[in-house]
């Protein structure tokens, strides 16, 4: 069901579970449709019942339609049947139908209009196409055809016939010989075979002769729809017949006509050349027709729908079949589907088979097929095309040349074709009630295998080193029996053929599961990494369920059902490993290399213990199932919510849609795991929201046999076990290296307890006892998890009790020894029974040829047992039952039969060479499984007397639930304790055994002449375990050496380790600094001819910029009403005060006046790390020398520290250091404030020396340069003379205040934490500042225009007209006059300087935000204030008062009428009472903290001097006592105190505080009229801005999704194909788009560099994904938005309802403001413009 946004929206749909998607091909929506979905969800507007009471449209209103609408649609088909030409091979045809469909599209959009225009004239419509009348007297001319002069009759009533004869191959002879429809081209050979097969496929059924006949059109409908068909499906024409179903009379006749075209929709779907389009198209169509099962049920009935669905791909797929060389080639008779072929490898029949999926879902539809018993015939010779496809060959000698990929093909095509019509049907089959129609599917099931086991000639043995995947007919006939056993009741032996057939059932499953481990071995590795593949799907969870699931049930039929000894030596023969299993220290397998048999023995133990163990269709129930699928995939990994759906098998319970009384996939989920939150590691990297196996589960449920069953990649077993053994660990329960764990086994349905016969044979106790043998004493091939599953079978066979031999148990005695090895078939009484001699054949050169063999043996069992089997042919059991006791009580006598193969086995047998001549010897054993058990625990933990003699009773005494629960987890020895403590409970005669053996605490026997070899072999496990601890403890000190690395290289937060590595205070040391190079790793101080650099990342940065007032973040539109402003942005502010300035003052004076670099600024950010420049430059020609870069260009001068790999475009060089009397500039000093101004101005007059060339300069010259191409012309341009001097000097100073005003955000906009601060990362501040210094000494400042004088001096008034063009001293920026001071006077600066500096700009400070606060107040406050400040100013502190400065600030400006005018005119807000003393200081700390912050950054940079951390309400008192402006007093003010007010801190220099503020207001009075307006802009400047913030986004995506995806964009006013949109500024943008290209730039880089200097930040609207572009670079950052269960869904693929994850934002605006993006985030790639 699906419907369109727009109703959805309009629907109630809480708590329902839906996925949104983007139709690529239109389609109908079903709301309003009561047939699909109930009334109560149709949204508001079909909910309203518009059927009743609708008055009748009026006839004559419609009578023109109905007049011209017939000739107007005979003039398209006219037209269509005109424009076809027969597509060829060349693409000329196709271009010319897409030129006919382009001229009529006009007509078709026309008809498309039509159909909305309501239901009135859709039935007009469907009147004309469906009225046989109009049609005929139209197409054979009896009207009158003077509309269109097109019409010429005769030309194309001939042309029309032909086309469709031609189209539709039309058969002669007959309708009787239709079946030859299709001409198969095949090879002479095999024609006959070919068409044997067609004729018992079709002689049965009579029905389908009309479904290929001839298509004769009786109505335009029919005809309209054969051109359709013709012309590949348009898009227009499928819309316009699409929205014509609404029409109910329109809907049956058309899914009618559609049924009737079925057949020629397939033929062309096969000529297309666009199958892919087509295929959409049709389903398009199909789907809407055919998920309403009324009409699916009528069509079926009138039509014949499912006979013309079966013959139509039957036919299909016989256009592409190949002889099959399964088993006998010659011979074979069997066709199979060619993988290779088209049909196949482009999923061409899909359409097809997708249509017939849908109608089965219908049970109506689905019953009326099972009831069919020739539809069900034709039905399996469908699926035999696919039994055996795609057969591998083991190549033997050399690798395959070329690795055919068509398996992919194959697995998709059996899902497809067979298996999902199989869980169609099965649906349809669980209630007693359909018995009869699962009993007629076995049995045709049971036909078609038997005609397939004649076709290719099978007799009983496979052929070698062949395997296919594909056997679909075993596997209906499994599910089939299945689903009879377990939801109907009926008897599984009536369902079952006799043993001989199932024998043959058997072998093909049974070949697939050795071969599965002969490719894990490696044994198909000359047929390259396509086998591997083929296995790797065969288990994986799409295919899972319908291949290796079914494949293992019905071999456990078969084993419940056959002769268990037969099966069990059927399974080592078939995994090639009977030679193994001998007693022997050596024996010859000439089957397998050494190295494959160890992999090849587990395989088959492991196959065993999964047969025996598993119980997925042997009697769980759906939410068992569930919930095993759910802990095995858990316990691999944690997975996302998604990846979990996706991971277990949708059948046979489907979590779509629950299944009632069953347990519902949420439900589950929360029960067996727990939910981990999206969490962001230090990197940067993103985690999604995980789900985890809670604890018990763990504990209780952790299955590994299920777990080995599902996992696609061996791998994931062992994270599957890691992850156990950690949660062991952590929980205490067992700190070693554990076991799988053995669990407890849901019990058996009746109908199979013939499995627990397996346990219970006494060929795999043989095995058991051979194997427990052979690991004991060490022989080679002998593993750890062999053992494992060796304990694991005895366990099993513990647990399942062999009902008949209950009994037995007891009386049983040792009297039968001498003929037989075990007396019985019961494990219980095999344990315990002791095996005296063996009898074994051994090559001359083996020890055991000795006159004193060591005590280690083989039993020639199974090498006879199996040599002597393949001389046989499959005859009844009750033979093969008497040559298996033979085998087993066989003297010694017989064992010379098996040196020479016998004949009749094929020639694979025979092993190349002649092996040495076999003896026989006799080995004395005297152990029983037992004892060896016993034995190996004493081996296992190392200690002789493991299980002292009175161990059982302890166990038995402290056996609660709680000694269970130690020993279900734990290693080998813990697995052997607990099979013997099982075995005592079972059997007295165990107990009585096992305290025997412990009471003699015998150790293990040492074989007598044990060679260096032995010992190696004994020792092997120690020397793994001290390996694994080697390996432990180089591990954990590589991460110790990690951690400390991140700590010293990559900005850790550590404050001690910063302090000490801050290169701001390494200048402390009185020696010159040393830096180390870590490229050559010397250690040295910076020289002039060999300067050392620091490595830097130079990018430009809007940051700044984008600050706005409130610190608030704006909110992003999602509607037409809303906008965004960006007129109150910092950037925008500080552009329109240097523009003001400019209209009136001097060009040179405006420019030293304010910063520049809020938008578009130079940030410098490095990683700490040195190196010596020419060793950089020799780096950097290595680089350019290696071509695998990814992500970065060298040509631009990028590349990645040599150590720490940040990524870095200069090299800042470091000056030499400063020598032995670096200590004296620090030093404080007790000259006069006069004193050190006079220095102050002695120091800028100096002329700068001019530099000597040497490296150092010209390295200082290069950054320089580095610096002005980092960002883009306009932002260092603001003067009117582009390029001057001037311009020049504002650039460079505002790189200062740039780096120093992004410290100060990093910092959170305040100095309140100190130096400890995180934020602020290691600083090349100094370095920077030293560069810029260096360069900004090359200008000079005229000291007539030099601020310093105006500053500290009262000067002499000039000529107003000379005057008036200097910047206005309370109109300048004082930061920026704090940075051009420092940075113009010689480095290094002495710090009594810097202090004399910073209080004298203080003053200036102080005094404009006296100004700018009088400017607001009310007339009348300023008159109170002046009056109160007077006296004050006469005072001995006068010029420390604020009122007394207020008082004066006030008188002097309203001297100047016009500076107050603007502000008396508005009413004012504030009342007088806001203006008490205590605010207005408050106001004045704020306005002048901004510049202190400033000014406190720059001295800790260029002195070391340490930020003081303290409270926010502290921080000015702080910040002025750090500075020297203040000395530190006996405590700190706090707020409850009175507070020291801010005009203490003042300290006028030796000149009257009143005559340099008269001076300086005297500047601002007298200005021409149109400047007055301006005035108080200029002079009331707020410093205080925000936080930079991203805009604010929606919580529900689907608001912004529903707004911005139908968005036009506003440059070209169309909808963008892919829209994104700015989360910096709110810009709209189309990415990608060719629309809106600006020389070969496309948008998103454009916007990037106008609005973020060449960053920017863009959320895809239609993959809710965000991308990051970074000058020449981008890369994907992920998405902020998450679903309900924490996860992405990028692209919108799986259509989940999505929420905004704030957490996510907030990293992502933190990585903005820090510039981290280029650091945290490592898959850039360069956009080339085209984003």
């Amino acid at each position: 069901m699906s419907l369109c946004a727009e109703c959805f929206n309009n629907g109630d749909h809480t708590g329902h579970d839906f996925n949104m998607f983007r139709s690529q091909a239109g389609g109908a929506c079903d709301c309003g449709d009561s047939n699909v979905m109930r009334e109560s969800g149709f949204c508001r507007r079909h909910r309203l019942k518009t059927g009743e009471n609708v008055p009748s449209v009026p006839r004559e209103l419609l009578l023109m339609s109905e007049m011209v609408l017939p000739r107007f649609i005979i003039s398209v088909i006219q037209y269509l049947r005109e424009g076809y030409t027969e597509p060829g091979e060349d693409s000329g045809s196709e271009r010319d139908l897409q030129k006919v469909l382009q001229q009529l599209e006009p007509q078709i959009s026309f008809l498309e209009e039509l159909t909305k225009m309501g239901g009135a004239m859709r039935t007009v419509l469907t009147k004309i196409l469906t009225n046989q009348q109009t049609f005929k007297d139209l197409s054979m001319g009896n009207l009158p055809l003077d509309l269109s002069p097109m019409l010429t009759i005769s030309p194309f009533l001939w042309e029309r016939r032909m086309v469709i004869r031609v189209s539709m191959n039309d058969s002669t002879g007959s309708p009787a010989k239709c079946v030859l429809f299709l001409g198969v081209q095949e090879d002479p050979d095999g024609g006959q075979a070919l068409g044997q097969r067609k004729r018992v496929k079709l002689s049965s059924t009579t029905k389908d002769t009309s479904i290929m006949d001839s298509l004769k059109h009786k109505c335009f409908l029919e005809e309209l729809l054969f051109w359709t068909i013709k012309y590949e499906f348009p898009q227009k024409m499928v819309t316009f017949l699409l929205n014509m179903l609404p029409d109910q009379d329109y809907k049956i006749t058309f899914t009618k006509t559609f049924v009737q075209h079925y057949a020629f929709i397939m033929k062309t779907l096969m000529k297309s050349h666009e199958s892919d389009t087509m295929s959409n198209r049709i389903v398009h169509i199909s789907v809407q027709l055919f998920s309403n099962e009324e009409l699916a049920r009528h069509v079926t009935e009138e039509c014949q729908l499912l006979d013309v669905m079966v013959t139509v791909l039957l036919y299909m797929m016989e256009s592409c079949l190949v002889k099959s060389e399964l088993q006998d080639e010659e011979k074979s008779r069997h066709v199979v589907v060619n993988c290779g072929e088209a049909l196949l490898k482009n999923n061409t029949y899909w359409p097809l088979v997708s249509d017939f999926i849908n109608i089965l879902s219908h049970q109506s539809v689905a019953k009326k097929f099972l009831e069919d018993h020739s539809l069900l015939m034709l039905w399996m010779s469908f699926v035999s095309f696919f039994q055996g496809m795609n057969l591998n060959k083991r190549e033997m000698n050399e690798h395959v040349e070329f690795e055919s990929q068509t398996y992919y093909a194959a697995f998709a095509a059996e899902l497809e074709a067979c298996a999902q019509p199989m869980w169609g049907l099965l649906t349809h089959c669980k209630v007693k009630e359909t018995q009869e129609y699962t009993k007629t599917v076995v049995r045709y099931c049971l036909e078609a295998l038997q005609l397939w086991f004649d076709a290719i000639g099978f007799v009983d043995e496979p052929a070698p080193n062949q395997v296919t995947f594909h056997l679909p007919l075993h596997r209906y006939y499994a599910m089939f029996l299945s689903k009879a056993v377990k939801c109907q009741g009926l008897d599984l032996d009536s369902l079952l053929p006799d043993q001989e057939m199932l024998m043959k059932i058997m072998v093909h499953p049974l070949q697939i599961q050795a071969s599965l481990s002969e490719i894990h071995s490696n044994m198909w590795v000359r047929n390259g990494l396509q086998i591997k593949g083929q296995a790797m799907t065969y288990v994986q969870s799409h295919f899972c369920n319908s291949m290796i699931d079914p494949d293992i049930y019905l071999l456990q039929v078969c084993a419940s059902r056959l002769d268990p000894d037969y099966f069990i030596s059927s399974v080592f023969e078939r995994f090639k490993v009977v030679d193994l299993l001998t007693m022997a220290s050596v024996h010859q397998n000439a089957l397998l290399d050494s190295e494959q048999e160890r992999p090849m023995l587990e395989g088959a133990l492991t196959f065993l213990v999964i047969l025996t163990s598993l119980r997925l269709h042997l009697g769980m129930t759906d939410d068992e199932i569930l919930r095993s699928e759910m802990v095995s995939q858990l316990c691999m990994n944690d997975r996302t919510h998604s990846s979990l759906l996706d991971l277990i098998p949708e059948n046979p319970n489907p979590k779509s849609g629950i299944v009632p009384g069953s347990c519902s996939f949420e439900e589950m989920l929360s029960a067996v795991a727990d939910f981990k939150a999206p969490v962001f590691e230090p990197g940067g990297s993103m985690q999604q929201g995980m789900y985890t196996p809670k604890a018990e589960v763990w504990e209780k449920e952790f299955d590994p046999i299920m777990v080995v069953l599902r996992t696609v990649y061996r791998r994931d077993v062992q994270s599957a076990m890691d992850r156990y053994a950690a949660f062991l660990k952590q929980s205490g329960i067992h700190t070693g290296n554990p076991w799988p764990p053995y669990k407890e086994r849901s019990p058996l349905h009746p109908s199979y307890k013939g499995l627990v016969q397996l346990l219970h044979c006494k060929t795999l106790h043989i095995v058991i006892f051979t194997l427990l043998y052979k690991i004991w004493m060490d022989h080679q091939n002998m593993s750890e998890h062999v053992l494992c599953m060796v304990l694991y079978l005895i366990e099993l066979g513990l647990d399942n009790q062999d009902q008949e031999h209950k009994e037995e148990e007891e009386p049983c005695i040792e009297e039968h020894c001498h003929d037989s090895w075990f007396p019985g078939t019961s494990l219980l009484s095999n344990l315990h029974h002791v095996i005296n001699f063996v009898r074994v054949r051994v090559p001359e050169t083996a020890p055991e040829v000795k006159r004193e063999p060591p005590p280690s043996t083989s039993t020639e069992l199974f090498a006879s047992l199996s040599n002597l089997r393949e001389a046989q042919v499959f005859s009844l059991v009750a033979e093969r039952r008497r040559k298996f006791q033979e085998i087993i009580n066989r003297s010694s006598t017989e064992a010379s039969a098996q040196v020479v193969r016998p004949k009749s086995s094929s020639t694979r047998w025979v092993p190349p060479g002649t092996p040495p001549q076999l003896v026989t010897e006799i080995l004395e054993v005297r152990e029983s499984m037992l004892s060896l058990l016993i034995k190996l625990h004493q081996k296992l933990s190392a200690k002789q007397n493991s299980l002292p003699a009175g161990w059982l009773e302890e166990a038995a005494a402290g056996g609660g639930p709680a000694d269970a629960g130690r020993h279900t987890h734990g290693d080998g020895i813990t697995a052997i304790e607990r099979i013997l403590t099982k075995a005592a409970g079972r059997s007295r005669h165990s107990q009585r055994s096992i305290q025997e053996i412990c009471g003699k605490v015998c150790p293990p026997v040492p074989p007598k002449k044990s060679s260096p070899a032995d010992k190696k072999t004994l020792d092997k496990e120690e020397r793994r375990t001290r390996a694994r601890e080697r390996q432990q403890k180089l591990l954990a000190e590589f991460a110790s050496r990690q951690k400390s690395f991140m700590e010293t290289a990559m900005d850790v937060e550590s404050p001690d380790g910063e302090a000490a590595m801050d290169l701001g205070l390494t200048e402390l040391m009185d020696s010159e600094i040393l830096y180390d190079c870590v490229i050559c790793g010397q250690s040295g101080p910076s020289t002039e001819d060999r300067p050392t650099g620091l490595v830097v990342l130079l990018q430009a940065s809007s940051v700044l910029g984008h600050r706005c007032k409130t610190g608030e973040a704006k909110k992003l539109p999602t509607s037409d009403e809303e906008h965004i402003y960006a007129a109150d942005t910092c950037g925008v502010a500080h552009d329109l005060r240097l523009a003001l300035m400019q209209r009136f003052f001097r060009e040179s004076s405006c420019l030293q006046s304010v910063s520049i670099g809020w938008d578009g600024g130079v940030y410098v950010q490095t990683c700490g790390h040195t190196l010596h420049i020419d060793c950089h430059k020799s780096y950097m020609e290595s680089l350019r020398n290696d071509q695998v870069l990814q992500g970065f260009s060298v040509d631009k001068g990028e590349f990645t520290c040599p150590l720490c790999r940040q990524f870095a475009n200069s090299v800042i060089p470091c000056r030499p250091g400063p020598g032995l009397e670096a200590g004296a500039w620090h030093c404080p000093s007790n000259k006069k404030p006069s004193v050190l101004v006079k220095e102050v101005e002695d120091l800028q007059g100096l002329m700068a020396p001019f530099p000597t060339v040497s490296n150092l300069s010209k390295e200082m010259e290069l950054v320089i340069k580095d610096i002005k191409n980092t960002t883009q012309k306009k932002y260092m341009d603001y003067g009117k003379n582009p390029g001057s001097p001037d311009n020049d000097f504002l650039f460079m100073y505002s790189v200062a205040r740039t780096n120093l005003e992004l410290e100060l955000v990093h910092r959170g906009g305040h100095l309140c934490s100190g130096g400890a601060s995180g934020a602020a990362k290691r600083s090349c501040l100094n370095q920077l500042f030293q560069v810029l210094a260096t360069h900004m000494r090359l200008y000079s400042i005229d000291s007539a225009y030099n601020p310093w004088t105006r500053l500290t001096q009262v000067t002499k008034s000039q000529g107003p007209e000379v005057d008036r063009r200097e910047v206005a001293m309370l109109f300048r920026d004082v930061p920026s006059l704090l940075i051009i001071f420092v940075l113009t006077m010689p480095q290094p600066l002495r710090k009594e300087h810097f202090t004399c500096v910073v209080k004298m700009l203080y003053n200036l400070q102080f005094v404009q935000a006296l100004a700018a606060l009088s400017a607001q107040f009310s007339p009348e406050e300023r008159q109170a204030w002046s009056m109160s400040g007077t006296p004050k100013k006469n005072a001995a502190n006068g010029e420390k008062c604020f009122e007394a400065l207020l008082s004066h600030v006030i008188g002097e400006l309203s001297s100047d009428e016009t500076i107050y005018r603007l502000n008396a005119a508005e009413p004012t807000v504030l009342s007088s009472s806001v203006w008490s003393p205590q605010s207005i200081e408050f106001s004045l700390r704020q306005f002048c903290l901004p510049y202190l912050r400033i000014a406190s950054l720059l001295q800790h940079h260029l002195y070391g001097d340490v930020l003081t951390e303290c409270l926010q309400e502290d921080e000015f008192w702080t910040l002025v006592v750090g500075l020297g402006l203040l000395a530190p007093g006996p405590q700190t003010p706090s707020s409850s105190s009175s507070p020291i007010p801010s005009a203490s801190c003042l300290e006028w220099p030796g000149v009257s505080a009143f005559q340099l503020v008269t001076q300086w207001c005297e500047e601002m009075k007298g200005l021409p009229e149109t400047q007055a307006e301006h005035t108080l802009t200029l002079l009331v400047q707020d410093p205080q801005w925000g936080a930079p913030r991203l805009l604010q986004l929606p919580d529900n995506y689907n608001i912004l999704f529903q707004y911005y995806h139908r968005k036009a964009c506003s440059a070209c006013q169309k909808v963008p194909k892919d829209p994104a949109l700015c989360l910096v500024c709110g810009t709209f943008v189309c990415l990608k788009g060719p629309c809106c290209k600006q020389q070969g730039t496309c948008e998103c880089v454009l916007h990037s560099q106008h609005c973020g200097a060449a960053t920017g930040i863009f959320l895809l609207i239609n993959a809710s994904v965000i991308i990051i572009i970074r000058g020449h670079r981008f890369c994907l950052w992920g998405s902020v938005y998450l679903d309900a269960h924490g996860e992405e869904d990028r692209d919108l693929r799986r259509g989940k309802p999505l929420f905004l994850c704030a957490e996510r934002y907030r990293v992502l605006e933190q990585q903005w403001v820090s510039h981290t993006f280029d650091h945290i985030n490592k898959r850039w790639g360069p956009h080339y413009n085209g984003l």
